[in-house]
């Protein structure tokens, strides 16, 4: 049986980083952000993608 993945919104990566959802937006557009997919009209983000990025900035 396939493990259920929750998917992170872009509300949902703002509220965990911090920052507001404009900057997600823009950070996407130069393509400096954590990885997202688009999902129909919307942007989805794996948790784990997430922190993992998170980790490579905090290491930099």
């Amino acid at each position: 049986m396939a493990k259920h993945v929750e998917l992170w919104s872009v509300e949902d990566v703002s509220e965990f980083l911090r920052v507001p959802v404009e900057t997600l937006y823009r950070w996407r557009k130069h393509k400096c952000g954590p990885p997202a997919a688009r999902i129909g009209r919307h942007l989805r983000y794996d948790p784990a993608d997430v922190r993992e990025w998170f980790r490579s900035q905090a290491a930099a």
